[in-house]
């Protein structure tokens, strides 16, 4: 049996092979209450922690049926902005408005969060690696530091001062971390030396970075940014010549006739590109935005893969459980109107995309555009 039912297409991707299928998707139970800003599968089983501008982080239990139960929460003392798990999956950490970062012990069957970190401003990014067999807590926050945490002590154990406010972070195994900062700041830092930005460059694309993503493989990252684009970048000095950029979540709106203009100088709305996910397996990637909708991309291809219809409300948090045959997105306001446009009506929830037959898996290496 199939992961959520049937795996047959439905008719309108049969004949759009590019055309992707939302109708298997299913909605996490008991949703947060307010705008969901992280989720992340478990490293060890389907297991999904979600951070959400209620204070609160919330872990569900995934089944092969895409059924969800909720099996613990725990509370922050403003909105939660970021949260991730230690790699062995016994941890979960929420970093937040309220200048600090919370780690639940599921492991040791704990109830009650604890404090774990502290910042000067919001924390805005958190993430886990571990060090000699030990998890270390690495927090990223809008007073511009960030600070590596043993667990079992109460100060850092080392810090970095980026150039601008934390906006985006993200590790790859125990060796790359990228930091994207405002002003278009983009640090990276190899975790063999921590303490040291191993480069710094600014973000190739002409506005405010929303997220940096790290290759499956770590030779570099993807960046999003507000201007409905992404850029994708190498470490290396000899790869430089691989890194492009290009639009995407954009829409050329009806002209005053009723149809659509096609036109290369037509306007377009512009949406921010919210999260940028990397498959575990296939190292394609997805993208998500303001627009509502989602794609997934073979970057070595250059190449769309599938693009999905509007969901009904912006996208603001992806990712791919550990074996890549779901990908979960969150649906809430993203706050790019600003508050006049949050209102009761706006959809708040998670859905559970089951990937199937060739969605994510990168184009042949023979095939030409």
């Amino acid at each position: 049996m199939s992961l959520f039912g049937s795996n047959q297409a439905s008719a309108a991707s049969s004949s759009n092979p590019t055309q992707g299928d939302l109708s298997k998707d299913i909605a996490v139970t008991s949703p947060p209450e307010d705008s969901i800003s992280a989720i992340r599968f478990s490293p060890v089983a389907d297991y999904l922690a979600v951070a959400s501008w209620d204070k609160k982080v919330r872990i569900y239990e995934v089944d092969q049926n895409g059924n969800t139960q909720g099996k613990a929460l725990f509370d922050h003392e403003g909105p939660v902005l970021s949260c991730c798990w230690s790699s062995d999956g016994q941890k979960v950490f929420g970093g937040g408005a309220d200048k600090a970062a919370r780690m639940l012990d599921l492991g040791a069957g704990a109830s009650q969060a604890q404090q774990v970190a502290a910042h000067d401003q919001p924390i805005r990014c958190v993430d886990a690696i571990t060090v000699q067999n030990s998890p270390m807590l690495i927090t990223g926050s809008w007073d511009k530091m960030v600070k590596y945490w043993d667990l079992r002590q109460q100060q850092p154990v080392a810090s970095l001062e980026c150039k601008d406010r934390v906006y985006s972070m993200d590790v790859r195994g125990n060796e790359m971390l990228v930091i994207g900062t405002a002003e278009r700041w983009i640090h990276i830092v190899d975790l063999k030396n921590p303490t040291a930005f191993f480069k710094t460059i600014q973000s190739p694309l002409k506005w405010q970075t929303r997220v940096v993503s790290t290759f499956t493989d770590g030779s570099g990252f993807a960046v999003g940014s507000i201007e409905g684009r992404c850029a994708i970048q190498y470490v290396d000095d000899k790869d430089q010549s691989n890194n492009f950029s290009f639009k995407c979540h954009r829409q050329t709106p009806p002209s005053t006739t009723g149809t659509t203009t096609t036109s290369a100088n037509a306007p377009s709305n512009v949406y921010a590109v919210n999260a940028i996910s990397f498959h575990p397996q296939h190292g394609t990637f997805s993208t998500a935005g303001s627009d509502g909708t989602f794609h997934f991309w073979d970057k070595d291809a250059k190449h769309r893969l599938k693009g999905y219809p509007e969901v009904g409300g912006s996208l603001t948090a992806t990712d791919f459980n550990r074996t890549g045959n779901i990908f979960a997105y969150a649906v809430s306001y993203d706050w790019s109107k600003g508050y006049s446009f949050n209102n009761p009506q706006y959809p708040t929830k998670i859905m559970l995309h089951p990937v199937q037959g060739d969605e994510c898996k990168p184009r042949p290496k023979n095939q030409k555009r």
